[in-house]
């Protein structure tokens, strides 16, 4: 079997990284989604790998390495570029696509205005451009504010993320009306449920579906504080066994699926989060994160695994509500209205925005706002045996 070899930029988006294509520059057959499309993806990450490793592939063997993205001019009205995400299993033959990556959302942007997805006359030679971008996945808005330095992306500078190594510059990142005014922001029609999960238990639980739906739980009622590091939660098959029970069970009283037999076809969506008042703690590279420096923490799960950082599309989660009187994560941040909120994750500390009011058939959120960084770090060909 002859190797072929497909266009592709490796970039780092937030706190994930995934291998980036322009739609046109697919075989043929992948330009359109199906089976040949996904069967490609997985080669080129390497997957499924039941080593866990993803050695003969792009992929980094976590949930925030094992990500692909199609990239291409917005068939939408005042948009520039067209976004789906692809989220690739590590062990399983299975590509995810029911949700978005909110963190590489921050790499759209500059991959968009360095490959001439984005009209140049959109594009000022020093300041920042302003990107549209259609989230094909959720079929969203997302507004990201790109710098540029003579006529190029500028992605060096002193922007520092907790969760990544090393500073770059800024990229703002508004996630637009992240829930359809035609949806339900809480599919329960609750602010708090009571959660039955047999064989776990009964829990408070907070289910909404802003940035991706998510289901957030009070640490407290399930044993932790909202302060576990990775190896807590990863290191334990027993843990991990009741959050995926959790997630199918939650999953099932959004709607999401009809049946808990569907949730290991769906394991992008829901996330799971856990929630617990601010406390200090020293982070996953040694920094103290203090309990004046939060109004609260989370902890999330992405495909099974605690994650390292918080995912993007459950910040917009929590951002959201965290601005709604009465959910557990309102709740956990001492109550009250506020327009932000700064919470400690695994590997320190972020700020996210959000507006959201009270109308007369529920809350609506306008916009959720957060900054990430990005950076190329290769551009060329990946190389794949020939399954098309």
């Amino acid at each position: 079997m002859a190797q072929i070899k497909i266009p592709a930029t490796y970039m780092r988006g937030g706190t994930s990284k995934g291998v980036f294509f322009k739609l046109d520059d697919l075989p043929k057959a992948a330009q359109v989604p199906g089976e040949v499309r996904d069967n490609i993806l997985l080669r080129v990450i390497g997957s499924p790998d039941p080593y866990g490793k993803q050695t003969d592939g792009m992929g980094g063997a976590t949930s925030s390495t094992s990500k692909t993205v199609i990239l291409s001019n917005s068939e939408q009205p005042d948009h520039d570029v067209d976004y789906l995400f692809g989220q690739v299993s590590i062990d399983k033959p299975f590509v995810d696509w029911s949700g978005n990556c909110g963190n590489l959302t921050a790499a759209v942007g500059s991959f968009a205005i360095s490959n001439g997805l984005v009209d140049a006359a959109r594009i000022p030679e020093n300041g920042i451009a302003v990107v549209r971008i259609w989230q094909a996945n959720i079929k969203k808005t997302i507004i990201a504010h790109v710098p540029m330095t003579d006529g190029e992306v500028q992605e060096t500078g002193d922007f520092e993320l907790d969760g990544v190594t090393f500073p770059a510059a800024e990229v703002q990142v508004e996630f637009m009306s992240p829930v359809d005014a035609t949806d339900a922001m809480f599919p329960t029609g609750n602010l708090v449920d009571e959660l039955e999960v047999p064989g776990v238990g009964t829990f408070k639980a907070t289910m909404i579906n802003a940035g991706i739906p998510t289901i957030f739980l009070n640490a407290d009622s399930i044993g932790y504080t909202g302060c576990e590091l990775q190896e807590v939660i990863n290191g334990s098959d027993k843990a991990l066994a009741m959050f995926e029970t959790v997630r199918a069970y939650g999953a099932v009283r959004m709607g999401l699926i009809s049946n808990i037999s569907e949730a290991a076809a769906r394991q992008h969506t829901p996330k799971v989060a856990f929630v617990g008042a601010p406390k200090s703690y020293v982070s996953s590279s040694g920094k103290q994160v203090n309990e004046s420096d939060i109004d609260l923490n989370v902890r999330a799960l992405s495909m099974g695994k605690l994650h390292h950082a918080m995912m993007g599309t459950a910040a917009v989660a929590i951002g959201t509500a965290a601005t709604i009187p009465g959910t557990l994560v309102n709740l956990a941040a001492g109550g009250g209205e506020r327009d932000a909120v700064t919470f400690g994750h695994p590997s320190g500390t972020l700020k996210v925005g959000a507006e959201a009011v009270e109308g007369e058939n529920g809350w609506v959120v306008n916009k959720v706002v957060m900054s990430r960084s990005a950076r190329v770090l290769m551009e060329g060909w990946v190389r794949i045996p020939d399954v098309t």
